[in-house]
């Protein structure tokens, strides 16, 4: 699967512009997070706060060939963020994620 990974977004904003299929980016989904309605909102509105959840999980995030990311997404939803850490707790690059 590609997506389209954008470098340190501040919003979901961030994300969703357009641009050219050769600069998906190849990815595997290492863990799903699943947040409250109201901490998705949160997350989505300001990507750059430090998060314990990426904290958690930044080890089994890389770049390279295929980026291997954290889906965060809302609970009972199907689209949302892909994540890959940069050190702990911040968001070194991101895409929207919609099945």
């Amino acid at each position: 699967m590609k997506a389209y990974f954008v470098n340190r977004p501040r919003t979901i904003f961030d994300l969703n512009v357009p641009h050219l299929a050769d600069c998906e980016h190849e990815y595997e989904i290492v863990r799903t997070i699943s947040l409250s309605g109201l901490d998705y909102e949160n997350f989505i509105w300001d990507m750059l706060a430090d998060r314990e959840f990426i904290e958690v999980n930044h080890t089994l995030c890389s770049g390279g060939d295929v980026y291997r990311c954290l889906l965060v997404k809302a609970k009972d939803k199907r689209d949302g963020i892909l994540v890959v850490p940069y050190n702990t707790r911040f968001i070194e690059l991101a895409a929207y994620y919609d099945p």
